[in-house]
């Protein structure tokens, strides 16, 4: 008797920068030993330096790409451009039956445009946040992979919420919880091992850091880096706050460019400008600062998970439900108001929070049931013999 016969299905995770590689990592493992599916990695090398992309696949415990485009840097439309151009022919070659794309980065809409062409399922996750506010890029890609996806997991009600006013069937929506809050769960333990060696790791003096004494900065979008005055007001403004306590500042490529291109110096008290940090090593120094400021999407969603006071340098957020629930306070481009508030948290009055519904480590999970009760009836001629 000639052996059974299985198929399966071939399922292609899209990621392109540091946000999907965290997103990407605890949907990979859920499905991993899923009969309905193989899985296949495609990185479209967005984020190619070694600090923003290699170190994180290592600390994630994601395998080496499958696939890398090489897509390098370039203006929005170049970049999402040159990913459409490359990724065709990956899934030409490959014929996936889903491909899953993740956030809202240039990778996202490219992937997903491609893909939707040719007939291929898409789904969406971390789909539905709405920042209202169309001069964000990321604000364009989310919306059109939204209308263009065929499954969007949401991580919170007002995802739900927002697909639902822009006319998307509630059939193709599916409240999962938040998948960054998976990967933050699972590697806490290896982040706090990291804590004792980050002086070291990140060329900082002995004293620096100490728990809940030092705050801890991130910035890297055109609002706030691109202008090259407000930028010098931003670094004088960081400069105060450091007279009083240490400021530890990862420095993303972006702005360490715009820094050199403004002439701008940075020196003098304890303001420590340091290279991008590792996921495990920025884990670490976020946990234990007094205060995080940020203008970063999937950081307002970790501080909130973690109770650490989240200032974030933007007038408005695509996850209210860390204002409402978290500990996150939108500061806008008043730098004023960025003092007054680390002055207050720093004389004790913390921001209340609790977490989100679903924010429990098991999205992916989720994720994984969904695509497997979806797809187990699928016709075999969408699938791959085994």
């Amino acid at each position: 008797m000639p052996p059974a016969t299985t198929y399966t299905m071939l399922l292609m995770h899209i990621v392109g920068a540091r946000p999907n590689f965290m997103k990407a990592a605890p949907v990979r493992a859920a499905l991993e030993g899923c009969p309905t599916f193989t899985q296949l990695i495609v990185h479209t090398g967005q984020h190619y330096d070694d600090n923003m992309s290699q170190v994180f696949f290592r600390d994630l415990g994601l395998p080496r790409p499958d696939v890398n485009l090489e897509v390098g840097s370039g203006s929005h439309s170049v970049q999402t451009a040159e990913i459409m151009l490359r990724i065709e022919r990956v899934l030409l070659e490959h014929k996936p039956g889903v491909v899953l794309v993740y956030g809202d980065v240039n990778s996202t809409i490219a992937a997903a445009l491609v893909a939707v062409k040719l007939g291929i399922t898409v789904a969406h996750v971390e789909a539905g946040l709405r920042s209202f506010d169309r001069s964000m890029p990321e604000e364009i890609n989310r919306i059109v992979t939204d209308r263009i996806a065929d499954m969007l997991f949401t991580p919170s009600q007002d995802g739900d919420e927002n697909l639902l006013l822009e006319g998307v069937s509630p059939d193709k929506i599916y409240r999962v919880g938040n998948v960054m809050i998976d990967t933050l769960l699972r590697l806490q333990g290896r982040a706090e091992e990291r804590w004792p060696f980050l002086p070291r790791t990140l060329r900082l003096p002995d004293a620096v850091p100490r728990k809940q004494n030092y705050v801890l900065v991130t910035l890297h979008r055109p609002s706030n880096v691109d202008e090259s005055a407000y930028l010098a007001r931003l670094v004088e403004t960081l400069t105060d706050i450091s007279r009083h306590l240490p400021v530890i500042f990862p420095v993303h490529p972006r702005t360490r460019e715009r820094l050199r291109a403004a002439g701008i110096s940075v020196g003098g008290e304890q303001l420590y400008l340091v290279d991008p940090a590792g996921y495990l090593d920025f884990q670490a120094l976020q946990k234990h600062a007094a205060v995080v400021i940020t203008d970063s999407g999937g950081i307002q969603e970790e501080t909130t998970f973690l109770g650490v006071p989240c200032l974030t340098m933007r007038s408005n957020t695509e996850r209210p439900v860390t204002t409402s629930l978290g500990t996150n306070r939108l500061i806008g481009s008043d730098l004023d108001s960025l003092k007054l508030h680390v002055r207050r948290i720093l004389e004790g009055e913390r921001p209340a929070g609790k977490r989100p519904p679903l924010w429990d480590g098991h999205a992916g999970e989720r994720i994984a049931a969904v695509l497997a009760a979806h797809f187990a009836s699928r016709d075999v001629d969408t699938a791959t013999k085994t």
